[in-house]
């Protein structure tokens, strides 16, 4: 498939902000419960801003998308059976959810509504976070699915993809979570670092092991399926133009075999093992500036990874193109 760069973006900044919103709730969940130092509210509305700023930026470069944008608003109305007017639903309500966790911390209206166990009390910014967590991973979903759900594209049709985009943001917004903190002189900055490690592994080891599945694949069209005729020994010798296409431009990436595997190993070396080691080194010399370089390292590897994930989608219909 052609990556188009405007969902590259969305897929990379939204996955970030929901990512960083994750870190912050987390943060506050765990101060709930005295297992870590609370934080005052400015430090969550600050947070839940850069969060909204993500999710507005990755918003706003999908419209270079749309042929024409002005009609936008039409993609919500198939939510019944497409998870791309899902996704167009539940990130609007997710950046409002946000929105509404960030502006009680901002104006300090933070009632308490009940007391849990134990004297934990549970206030309104502790209820609004937990709807924007569950928008969030809903986020989440819907994202991965726009693309797990295309049979045809075996490549996508996995649950790692749906794993792959949620373990990817996580690990992003936790790494710009450490950032923030670390920054801010926060006493979470160890507690969003140990998870940006942690999440940074786990999405190696699922994005690794989508790889070695893609590479295993045995497609299930061919030549002979697609032009019915069941002969072994068939040899295409033109595209059957003379000319490029809307086909040949939009469901092939159009870049040489040696481009190909340079941004495979790239991604492969700038999303998981490079910021492991900036964070590494950020957090046992608490140096800011190492943590700054972990979170643009490891984006830039991200940005690597979404062009490898729709260029290595083979298209069957590529099958009548292969000879140009």
């Amino acid at each position: 498939m052609h990556p188009a760069f405007s969902i590259i973006f969305l897929t990379t900044l939204i996955g970030a902000g929901q990512g960083l919103f994750l870190a912050l709730y987390s943060g506050q969940l765990y101060s709930l419960l005295r297992l870590l130092p609370g934080e005052d509210a400015s430090f969550y509305a600050s947070g839940s801003l850069l969060a909204l700023i993500l999710l507005l930026a990755g918003l706003v470069s999908s419209f270079f998308h749309l042929g024409r944008p002005e009609r936008a608003w039409r993609t919500a109305a198939r939510w019944r059976t497409s998870w791309m007017s899902r996704e167009v639903i539940v990130l609007p309500a997710f950046m409002a959810a946000v929105a509404a966790w960030g502006l009680i911390h901002y104006s300090g209206w933070n009632p308490v509504l009940f007391i849990f166990s134990r004297n934990i009390a549970i206030d309104l910014s502790a209820m609004t976070g937990a709807i924007a967590t569950f928008l969030c991973f809903a986020l989440f979903l819907c994202t991965g699915m726009i693309y797990a759900c295309i049979k045809m594209l075996q490549e996508w049709a996995t649950p790692l993809t749906v794993i792959n985009y949620t373990l990817l943001g996580g690990s992003s917004g936790f790494a710009l979570a450490t950032v923030f903190a670390s920054w801010h002189g926060s006493g979470m900055t160890g507690f969003f670092g140990g998870w940006a490690v942690i999440l940074t592994i786990l999405a190696a080891i699922g994005r690794s092991a989508s790889l070695v599945r893609n590479a295993r694949l045995k497609h299930k069209s061919s030549i002979q399926t697609a032009i019915g005729i069941r002969h072994n020994q068939i040899k295409q010798t033109a595209q059957g133009a003379m000319g490029g296409s809307f086909n040949t431009r939009e469901y092939f990436h159009g870049a040489s075999r040696r481009k190909y595997k340079a941004v495979k190993w790239s991604f492969l070396v700038l999303a998981f093992p490079l910021p492991l080691l900036l964070l590494w080194l950020g957090l046992g010399a608490n140096i800011t500036g190492l943590l700054v370089a972990a979170f643009l390292v490891q984006y830039a590897g991200l940005l690597m990874e979404r062009w490898f994930f729709f260029a290595q989608a083979n298209h069957p219909q590529n099958l009548y193109y292969q000879t140009v």
